[in-house]
């Protein structure tokens, strides 16, 4: 169970960083960052946990109180499907990363990060933890606001591709989501520097 236990290891403020959607075909990629200014509710605290061990109603109502608690600062930035051509996906997560933190009211002393490579910022200090979402609460927190954010942009985009079914994987390589390409073809929201897609445009390369 995520806990304050690594922040507590850092003086000044300390914010947890995560990110959604370096896997799927279609769709930007979310990242955002949770600094908590005090211990939550306690209520609150026992909820959060790694985004893909809540279902999609509980993600969503924790998704609520965070945003309604008043002693938290948070930020949510995203990278596009153009950008992520360009950049390739690891570069355009940390400039997802970047943006969110941008977003913060006031810049935090240090940056937990999930995952082992992780981008840097100027006059802060980061730390990559492994397995963050799992152990960190900050970073579990963040992980649901992106969770939640990216999930909330692909059911929106669903409504103008119904046939990928976007609103159930996300974007990513399911069945549905590769019968569909076949038989339709790609969307401007597909990811073309990925494989599956890549092969669809250039078959013969």
């Amino acid at each position: 169970m995520p806990t304050l236990e690594i922040e507590s290891l850092y003086k000044g403020r300390v914010g947890g960083v995560d990110e959604v959607g370096r896997g799927p075909w279609a769709g930007p990629v979310v990242a955002a960052v949770v600094v908590f200014l005090e211990s939550p509710p306690l209520s609150l605290f026992s909820d959060i946990e790694d985004s893909k061990k809540l279902s999609k109603a509980k993600r969503e109502l924790i998704y609520g109180e965070l945003l309604k608690w008043g002693a938290l600062h948070y930020g949510i930035g995203m990278a596009s499907v153009e950008e992520i051509d360009r950049l390739n996906i690891s570069k355009a997560t940390f400039l997802a990363m970047k943006r969110a933190v941008e977003l913060l009211p006031q810049t935090p002393h240090t940056l937990l990060i999930d995952g082992k490579y992780i981008p840097s910022f100027e006059g802060i200090q980061t730390r990559p933890v492994i397995g963050g979402d799992g152990i960190s609460l900050s970073i579990a927190a963040a992980s649901i606001l992106a969770k939640v954010t990216r999930d909330q942009m692909m059911e929106k985009l669903a409504l103008e591709h119904p046939q990928y079914g976007w609103e159930r994987n996300a974007g990513y390589g399911t069945a549905e989501h590769q019968n569909a390409l076949k038989s339709l073809g790609v969307t401007p929201h597909h990811r073309k520097s990925f494989a599956p897609v890549r092969t669809l445009l250039n078959p013969l390369s």
